[in-house]
């Protein structure tokens, strides 16, 4: 069993890595053939998704020449699309900012999402290239949908999740497990945190 373990978060004190380690301490237990692949998108070296990369993009998915250093960069852009078709399983622990995802995150995603990398593409109709039954996704924040924001109604985790919950299918993920944890940053932040990292670890018995 092979896991992709995603982290988003820059901290070393991140509540979201802190669950999702929570929760494969216990998958562990559970697997004891569990190989871990930790991608930390902000220690990988993630190749710039400039117009350089775009134009090589355009070259490997089209089967056009390229010089040495766009090969170089489709390379890169290969690698990081082997680590989730080797994986089994994906776990990602996604903290949320200004109603998103860190920027990071989306830089690994438009890196590696590419056509018969992750995804096919006939001419008509977009087809996943991934087979993985199981992922589990923890969205972390601060506040919560009770938290006012003058004259707007809260969105929630939408703007986050929502694109996630679309994209990890696009790929080929079959079924996605969620544990959204709010108030990480109140005087709620110790229960809150301890309940989740209990709620993780009874999520690893049925993944």
């Amino acid at each position: 069993m092979r896991l992709l373990s995603i982290l988003a978060s820059p901290r070393s004190d991140s509540v979201s890595a802190a669950i999702v380690d929570t929760f494969l301490s216990a998958y562990r237990r559970r697997r004891s053939d569990l190989v871990v692949d930790t991608l930390d998108v902000w220690k990988e070296p993630l190749p710039e998704f400039d117009g350089d990369a775009i134009g090589t993009k355009y070259k490997g998915v089209s089967g056009v020449p390229m010089s040495a250093a766009e090969q170089d960069t489709w390379d890169s852009i290969g690698r990081l699309a082997s680590r989730f078709r080797a994986a089994d399983r994906i776990v990602l622990g996604i903290p949320l900012w200004n109603f998103s995802y860190p920027y990071k995150l989306k830089q690994l995603i438009d890196l590696s999402c590419q056509r018969n990398m992750l995804f096919t593409f006939d001419g008509k109709a977009y087809g996943p290239s991934l087979a993985i039954d199981k992922a589990l996704v923890v969205y972390v924040r601060g506040q919560s949908q009770a938290a006012a924001i003058q004259g707007q109604q809260s969105p929630g985790f939408s703007h986050l999740s929502g694109y996630i919950e679309f994209w990890l299918p696009f790929i080929g993920v079959r079924e996605i497990v969620t544990l959204p944890v709010e108030h990480t940053w109140d005087g709620r932040a110790a229960d809150t945190v301890a309940a989740a990292k209990l709620t993780a670890a009874e999520l690893a018995d049925m993944f």
